[in-house]
């Protein structure tokens, strides 16, 4: 049980769209897959936070060279909806330890960018495992049928 929860924890240390299906499939309890996956995330995102300016500054010079659509999204989103929905989609979209590259790049203030991430990690893990309960019970009564 240790080794697919520490398995849980360090995919979800990538993004919680890998960490929680992996849970699914090593069989854990959909609790402990969301908890589990979302710790992964929260300390991925508080690592980065700690490298954050050495982050920030490799991020500025890929941007100098016209970044990834996807940050094009991300920017547009910021425009938009401020601090908080970049802070609830982030963790989504681009996975919260990206989340806080960008945001430090943006120049949020650390303190806000970390509570609207870890809000963020909370959210997508609630609805990615709750995605996976449903859709998984949907797929067995299909092929009870």
């Amino acid at each position: 049980m240790l080794g697919k929860l520490l398995s849980v924890f360090v995919l979800g240390m990538v993004g919680l769209w890998e960490g929680i299906p992996l849970g699914f499939v090593l069989g854990l309890p959909p609790f402990l897959t969301g908890l589990t996956s979302a710790i992964g995330s929260t300390v991925a995102t508080l690592l980065a936070m700690l490298l954050g300016e050495q982050i920030r500054a490799r991020l500025a010079a890929k941007r100098a060279k016209g970044g990834p659509p996807r940050d094009r999204l991300i920017d547009r989103i910021w425009r938009r909806y401020g601090i908080v929905g970049f802070g609830l989609l982030a963790p989504c979209l681009i996975g919260a330890p990206a989340g806080v590259a960008l945001g430090l790049f943006l120049r949020v203030p650390p303190g806000r960018l970390l509570f609207w991430l870890i809000t963020g990690i909370g959210l997508w893990a609630v609805i990615l495992t709750g995605a996976g309960v449903y859709g998984s019970e949907g797929i067995r009564r299909l092929i009870a049928h």
